[in-house]
């Protein structure tokens, strides 16, 4: 395990958002939640299928961020579609800020995983793909399963004669 990935353990991706989104940079934030919140995606109760990112009086919060409440908790458990603080400095807020109003891009949750014991969010700057691009995509995926599936083919029949 490189250092790099040390202590980082993977809890939930946004596989719909590579989807519908051209991603244009990566960003890293940190979650303010409670404790049965962390709990819970620790469990792995949680879905970011429709979440986006919005930035209010200089902070930033995500929405659409479902974490189930946790099973074992009691009055603590908050509401699970809540909007939820993001923790990042300033001048990177402000600087995401300016180029979601300038440029009309979105800031749309990748990702969600533990690093050591703290909940990060992996956030991407994000441009909408129209329907064609959508097309072109899965186009582009099922070729490339194609190839990939006759290549597999062919080296199977490769081995057969040799080891014949």
């Amino acid at each position: 395990m490189s250092p790099k990935t040390a202590g980082i353990k993977q809890i939930a991706q946004n596989k719909k958002a590579y989807h519908d989104y051209f991603i244009l940079g990566k960003y890293e934030a940190g979650v303010e939640l409670f404790g049965t919140e962390v709990k819970s995606i620790r469990a792995g109760n949680i879905n970011l299928k429709d979440a986006f990112c919005v930035v209010k009086n200089g902070e930033l919060f995500t929405h659409g961020m479902r974490i189930s409440p946790y099973e074992k908790g009691n009055i603590f458990n908050r509401d699970p579609m809540r909007p939820k603080r993001l923790l990042m400095h300033k001048r990177e807020i402000v600087r995401l800020y300016g180029r979601i109003k300038q440029d009309g891009l979105a800031l749309i949750p990748l990702s969600v995983y533990m690093k050591d014991s703290r909940v990060k969010l992996e956030l991407g700057l994000a441009r909408g793909k129209k329907l064609h691009d959508k097309r072109e995509a899965a186009a582009e995926m099922t070729s490339r399963r194609e190839m990939d599936r006759n290549l597999k083919l062919n080296t199977a029949r490769r081995s057969d004669r040799v080891s014949e």
